[in-house]
């Protein structure tokens, strides 16, 4: 064999062993990754029983507003609610080791001052309205949906729903609005 192939040989080998071997070098980075991972299921988990809670108290608070609800039941139930979504927001905000206290403030002010100037407007009670102040969408969807109120144009002149200002579709059979 001569030598030129052997080195033709080796330079093919080398990059294809260290290819194959690269995940067991990375064992680590795997590790790190699957950590991550981790910590961002749980977060999501925090997150969904946080609205759950959120949830469950406003529904509480109307079958309670109703008269569905016997007061003996409706106090300790809603403290349990309470507490419950304390220990949530407790854990949450240990799950974010990079989060110093006035970052928190802040976002407790920001949540505050867009609740009551949403109250102010005449939107929602504040009880009512569940919308994360750290999800940029939701609040556009909130205020679209604050903007379409009593905006009534009048009916569909083929189906009959009634349709709103800013729609150019009837939304019930699709037929062209002038």
């Amino acid at each position: 064999m001569e030598i030129g192939s052997f080195f033709l040989l080796l330079a093919l080998l080398i990059p294809v062993a260290l290819f194959v071997a690269r995940p067991l070098l990375d064992k680590e980075a795997a590790t790190a990754t699957a950590e991550e991972d981790l910590q961002e299921h749980e977060l999501s988990a925090l997150l969904a029983e946080r609205d759950r809670i959120l949830t469950a108290l406003e529904e509480l608070d109307f079958d309670n507003a109703l008269g569905k609800i016997p007061e003996g039941d409706y106090q300790p139930t809603r403290e349990r609610l309470l507490l419950q979504g304390a220990e949530v927001l407790r854990k949450i905000d240990a799950s974010d080791p990079h989060q110093t206290e006035a970052d928190m403030e802040q976002r407790i002010e920001t949540a505050i001052a867009e609740r009551r100037m949403a109250t102010s407007e005449g939107g929602e009670h504040p009880s009512s309205m569940v919308v994360d102040a750290d999800d940029e969408v939701e609040l556009q969807l909130a205020a679209r949906r604050r903007a379409r109120e009593g905006k009534s144009a009048g009916f569909c002149p083929q189906c009959g729903r009634p349709v709103q200002e800013s729609d150019r579709f009837c939304p019930k059979c699709g037929y062209t609005l002038a």
